[in-house]
C-alpha cells in the first residue's frame, strides 16, 4: 500500500507542486474573497469576488498570522480583511480610525478628531427599496469626504441603533472598522476595535461578479471594478 501510494505522488509530483505552490500563494501572496454579505453596499455587492493583497502591510509565514516582516501600515480608508476573533470569522471592512484618532457617530454623521465630516449626495443615488431579511428598508446613498478617500456609503431612511456612538480613542496597534452600509454592519461598533495581528490583507479591486437574485448570472458591469 505504502508502495502505491509513493509511487503515486511520483506520478503526479508535478501536480502536487502546483497544488501547493498555488495554496501558499493564496495564504501569503494574494487571495480572492467571496462576499456574501451586503456590508459594504454600495461598494461591494453580494456575489463580489475581491483580489486580496496580503503583502499590502506584513510578509507572514504561510498559512499563519506570523508576520516575517512589516511591510507597511494601513491606512485610513483602506477596505482590509482579518480574521475577527470576537466574531470568529473573515470580515471585510474600510478603516475609519488610525491609532490614536478620537471618533464618535451622531445620526450617522462622523466626527474625525473633533471636525464632522462633510456629506454630498451620491451621484447614482435612486432611493430605491433594498430588501433586508424578510422586509424591506428605503435607503439613500451619500458621498463620505473620509480625509483620503472619499467614498459612497448608504444609510436607510430610518437609522439603526448603530447610528451613534462615541466618541472613542483608538489605542495602539489597533483601528476602527466600518462597514459603508453603515445602517446594516457588524464592524467595529458591534466587534470593537481591530487588532493589528488580525488584518490580513488588502482589498482592492472584484476580480469577478455572480448576481445571486438571478441564478447567479455574470456581472460584466463589475469585472475587475476597482474599489
Amino acid at each position: 500500500m505504502l508502495k502505491k501510494v509513493i509511487r503515486s505522488i511520483k506520478q503526479h509530483r508535478q501536480f502536487i507542486l502546483f497544488i501547493g505552490l498555488m495554496l501558499v500563494f493564496r495564504s501569503a501572496v494574494a487571495d480572492w474573497n467571496h462576499v456574501p454579505s451586503g456590508s459594504m453596499l454600495p461598494t461591494i455587492v453580494q456575489g463580489d469576488r475581491i483580489l486580496v493583497n496580503k503583502m499590502a502591510y506584513d510578509l507572514r509565514l504561510p498559512f499563519t498570522h506570523i508576520s516575517l516582516m512589516k511591510l507597511a501600515d494601513p491606512e485610513r480608508g483602506d477596505i482590509i480583511t482579518f480574521d475577527s476573533a470576537v466574531a470568529d470569522k473573515k470580515l471585510v471592512k474600510r478603516i475609519i480610525g488610525l491609532p490614536g484618532d478620537t471618533l464618535a457617530m451622531r445620526n450617522n454623521r462622523l466626527y474625525l478628531n473633533g471636525e464632522a465630516l462633510s456629506y454630498q449626495e451620491a451621484p447614482n443615488n435612486t432611493g430605491e427599496q433594498q430588501v433586508f431579511g424578510t422586509g424591506k428598508q428605503a435607503y439613500s446613498e451619500r458621498q463620505e469626504a473620509l480625509p483620503g478617500k472619499p467614498h459612497a456609503i448608504r444609510l436607510n431612511a430610518q437609522p439603526s441603533r448603530l447610528a451613534n456612538f462615541g466618541p472613542v480613542t483608538v489605542p495602539e496597534g489597533h483601528y476602527l472598522a466600518l462597514g459603508d452600509n453603515r445602517d446594516a454592519s457588524a464592524d467595529s461598533r458591534v466587534i470593537g476595535f481591530v487588532p493589528r495581528e488580525e488584518i490580513t490583507g488588502k482589498a482592492h479591486r472584484v476580480a469577478f461578479s455572480n448576481d445571486p437574485e438571478h441564478y447567479y448570472l455574470f456581472r460584466p458591469e463589475r469585472w475587475l471594478q476597482p474599489l
